[in-house]
């Protein structure tokens, strides 16, 4: 009994977890086809395994580790990456300028992410987006802390030069006489 009642909380952890999980996936993956599939395979796992996770650990760390593993043995074993779905949300436009100044720039960091290596992308996911410390990505990658702050000072510095100069945000006087309109 009170092993399931640890499996139980195992459980209600890996469900809470899905949303950061799918997030990380699609962000690896480029795809959220194939972000759902690096999920459940992690998931897969991870209950085929859960005697190997220690209660009172983090589990996201574990779960960030697992899919990580996968996800680079599907890339040795030659699986093709594919580009982000352009999904969106239809929502209601209240800025159209500020708008479409979000989707041009959201847009262009898709594609930069897209052609970051690897390694520089996950660290650029945990640390920018599932918001791990330099430490806690690090166990998750596997690699010392010191690499993950020189691969995310790359990915930044990346983002930084593709995306200066090719989407410029809307001037004060601009949106002042957009705000007037």
């Amino acid at each position: 009994m009170n092993e399931r009642s640890q499996t139980g909380s195992f459980g209600d952890q890996l469900v809470a977890l899905m949303p950061r999980l799918r997030r990380f996936a699609i962000g690896l993956t480029s795809s959220a086809h194939e972000g759902d599939d690096l999920v459940q395979s992690a998931c897969e796992r991870a209950l085929e395994r859960t005697e190997q996770w220690q209660p009172g650990t983090r589990l996201d760390s574990w779960m960030y580790r697992i899919m990580q593993t996968i996800w680079l043995d599907r890339l040795r074993a030659g699986a093709v990456r594919t580009s982000f779905l352009r999904e969106q949300v239809e929502e209601p436009i209240v800025d159209g300028v500020r708008d479409a100044h979000a989707r041009l720039t959201l847009g262009k960091v898709r594609r930069i992410l897209e052609e970051m290596p690897e390694p520089q992308r996950a660290v650029l996911l945990l640390v920018c987006v599932e918001g791990l410390s330099y430490r806690e990505a690090a166990n998750v990658l596997g690699v010392p802390t010191g690499t993950v702050m020189s691969r995310l000072a790359r990915a930044r510095k990346t983002v930084i030069d593709r995306l200066d100069g090719v989407v410029e945000a809307p001037d004060a006087a601009t949106e002042l006489e957009a705000a007037n309109a």
